[in-house]
């Protein structure tokens, strides 16, 4: 018996060896295709890698674009963060269609109450047939339902009976819809309170962050600011695309719900953070420009004129304060639709006389007393091929013979086509190379904006040079140039000769560093004599002070002394013939005349028979003068004593960006101390003096900031730049922060501010 145990448990033994051996297989099978499936199984990989996909996904970070700011750093284009609101209405939220009626029916009469541009009953149209389109039941099977008669049937033995009953799948179109337009953090805070909108139904709608382009004085200098996107190029816009738009980033984000991600950082999904645009700093002076777009507006509309233009020019630098440019649209309005400063060029008619005086005087040794006859108003043969002929008798107290003096202040054609011809008709060449020398053959600096390059015929060449070509050139014909080019000859005259290249744009920056500069070029270090500059001057002011100018700036019309030159020029191009009335009326005007500052032109284009005149004088001159009047004034007003500045200085200070803080300071010679130059900062006055200190925030995400005092931009960058979000109400600089300092912030956490 003994035996027979032990052999029963030899048998045992024998089979459980034979049990490990096979747990033992199985195990390194297990293991074995685990070890194939990691290394060696590329389906298995790809199929992992297709999942990964779909779980973790790479989400791009757009960069901020620059800013485009005026020449006393306020915004001219700035770009805010936006949000467009995407509805998903094949959603499992809006599976529930009594709910999903009710609360569009709400949501639809909010929005069209909070929006005002369609219809409560627009917007819930929309919603619904979009859910009807994206969310849709389809039949899949039928499916065999065995049921009794009720309680009797079975009492009594009645045998059930089969039914079919229909199961329908359900089918989602996930398309994404806008229902209103893209709204800023402000709007945000109202409209998600609204059903729908607050998730009441779940999170069918998805948030999409992105900068929107915003033009704080709208369409004013739209030409020369620019547009740049997929329907516009041009302006500073376009021409500084590269250094204004920065360089993307990016983020990696693991699903972990329908609707719902979380950001990832790790060694193998390392973010890239975006690198904001560069701001643009310019010449223009918003004041100036509205004053300049307004005058001349009036003008267009009161001549019914095509296009004109007003630039505006700071004569020892070459700034452009301001640049107009206005056409007329199909409705009949006049908008910046063309960039004529820059881009138009014509024949520039009589304002053209300063070159051709220059050119006499400095190079042909032409005396100004010199004398010729007029003509009093009839045509005159000028050498074999031109007859010329001037708008009104001139000289005729003097018997038709005029001096130089009198013909530039007169406008007179006929004398300086005579004085031109007999100075070069033998040496043409000779007075092109004076041209030339004065930089009317080239751009003066803005092509990178548009600027047209001039044509200046020249013997050289017999295909554009005719025996009137010399003539012509003398009174403004012939030759073609942009208004902008005028300007620049005109303004180096009033630069004590120096020729200096017009500038839109002064430096580029990026996080308050100056990365790169665009210094006052000199195209020309003098363009005549001091003795040839002055006799010039003297003749530009007896244009305003006695000439075709004085009805604006004589004696009795002006406070201020001016040089001016007027021009009036027949325009034949493309289609267009001398015949058919086309004019381009000009003038051009340097203030004060002892020492100038500003040189301002306008050109104005139209055809004769709409309006008053087609003469330079009456078209350009109340522009000249609106504008010429208001730098005068504002220079006036800006010498104030030291007390008066004092007596103007702020007593309390905003907070923010310690670079602008510091630069208001300087503006108004205020006294500063500064822990950092850069960074954000709280500010405090100090003493009776109007001293104020500047005490930098730390640099600590998780922590809550100071921002009282500081200005909603300032606070709203620093807050959301944290993750957190920001509710406030008031206007003005913030007074009570719902977060102490130094309390912990946490990412999407709502902070609220009260402004005063």
């Amino acid at each position: 018996m003994e035996e027979n145990k032990r052999q029963m448990q030899r048998e045992i033994m024998s089979r459980l060896k034979w049990i490990y051996i096979l747990f033992i297989c199985i195990i390194l099978f297990i293991v074995g295709k685990l070890v194939i499936i990691q290394f060696a199984d590329r389906e298995i990989s790809r199929a992992s890698k297709r999942i990964h996909r779909n779980i973790i996904r790479r989400d791009t970070l757009y960069a901020h674009r620059g800013s485009i700011l005026s020449r006393d750093g306020k915004p001219l284009a700035t770009s805010i963060f936006r949000r467009s609101i995407v509805f998903d209405f094949g959603s499992e939220g809006f599976d529930n269609r009594e709910r999903f009626l009710e609360g569009a029916d709400t949501l639809s009469k909010l929005l069209a109450a909070y929006f005002k541009d369609k219809s409560a009953k627009e917007y819930f149209s929309k919603m619904v047939s979009t859910h009807d389109r994206c969310l849709r039941y389809e039949l899949e099977r039928y499916d065999t339902v065995r049921y009794s008669e009720g309680f009797f049937a079975e009492l009594f033995g009645i045998k059930n009976r089969d039914s079919l009953k229909a199961v329908y799948r359900t089918v989602r179109t996930h398309s994404y819809t806008k229902l209103f337009r893209d709204v800023d953090a402000n709007e945000w805070q109202t409209l998600k309170t609204y059903p729908v909108l607050n998730e009441s139904l779940g999170r069918v709608y998805t948030i999409e962050k992105h900068d929107a382009r915003v033009y704080p004085h709208n369409d004013l200098a739209l030409r020369t600011i620019g547009r740049s996107d997929e329907h516009r190029h041009y302006g500073i816009e376009h021409a500084y695309r590269e250094q204004l738009a920065g360089t993307g980033g990016y983020r990696w984000r693991q699903r972990i719900a329908p609707g719902f991600y979380t950001t990832v950082e790790d060694e193998e999904h390392r973010p890239q953070k975006p690198v904001d645009g560069a701001d643009i700093h310019t010449t223009l002076d918003v004041d100036v420009q509205d004053v300049a777009d307004k005058a001349l507006r009036h003008t267009l509309e009161e001549e019914g004129a095509i296009w004109g233009t007003t630039i505006v020019m700071e004569c020892s630098t070459g700034d452009i304060l301001a640049m107009v440019n206005l056409g007329r649209a199909k409705d009949g309005s006049f908008v910046e639709n063309r960039n004529y400063a820059l881009g138009s060029r014509t024949e520039p008619g009589s304002t053209f006389k300063l070159a051709s005086s220059l050119a006499l005087i400095d190079d042909a040794g032409v005396s100004p007393s010199k004398r010729y006859h007029s003509g009093l108003g009839k045509r005159v043969q000028v050498g074999k091929y031109n007859t010329i002929q001037d708008s009104h008798a001139i000289g005729r107290e003097t018997g038709g013979v005029i001096d130089m003096r009198t013909a530039f202040a007169e406008s007179a054609n006929v004398y300086f086509t005579k004085a031109i011809y007999d100075a070069y008709h033998e040496t043409p060449q000779r007075y092109v190379n004076v041209l030339r020398r004065l930089h009317l053959d080239q751009p003066m600096g803005l092509t990178l904006l548009g600027e047209v390059t001039p044509i200046l015929p020249s013997p050289e060449n017999r295909k554009t040079w005719y025996g009137s070509t010399l003539a012509n050139l003398g009174y403004g014909y012939a030759i073609e140039l942009a208004p902008i080019q005028t300007l620049t000859l005109y303004n180096a005259v009033a630069n004590g000769g120096r020729m200096v290249a017009p500038r839109l744009v002064t430096h580029i920056t990026h996080e308050s560093k100056t990365i790169e500069e665009f210094p006052t070029q000199t195209l020309v270090d003098s363009i005549c004599s001091q003795r040839t500059l002055a006799t010039l001057r003297s003749m530009l002011e007896e244009v305003a002070l006695s000439g075709t100018a004085k009805e604006f700036f004589g004696e009795e019309k002006c406070t201020f002394r001016v040089g001016a030159k007027t021009g009036t020029a027949k325009i034949a191009q493309g289609n267009i013939k001398y015949s058919d009335g086309y004019y381009l009326g000009s003038m051009v005007t340097y203030l004060p005349a002892e020492a100038p500052r500003y040189t301002l032109m306008t050109a104005i284009f139209k055809r004769k028979g709409t309006g008053k005149t087609v003469y330079g004088a009456g078209l350009a001159g109340p522009v000249q003068k609106q504008v010429a009047t208001f730098l005068h004034n504002r220079e006036t007003n800006t010498f104030e004593s030291d007390e008066e500045q004092r007596e103007h200085r702020p007593t309390e200070f905003k907070g923010g960006n310690i670079v602008h803080i510091r630069e208001v300071a300087e503006e108004f010679d205020i006294h500063t101390s500064c822990d950092s130059r850069k960074g954000w900062g709280a500010t405090e006055s100090v003493g009776s003096d109007g001293r104020m200190r500047v005490s930098t925030l730390p640099d600590n995400k998780h922590l809550m900031p100071n921002v009282l005092g500081m200005g909603l931009a300032d606070a709203l960058f620093i807050l959301e730049s944290q993750g957190a979000k920001v509710a406030f109400t008031g206007s003005g600089k913030v007074v009570v922060q719902s977060k102490p300092e130094g309390v912990e912030i946490m990412n999407g956490e709502t902070v609220t501010l009260k402004l005063e």
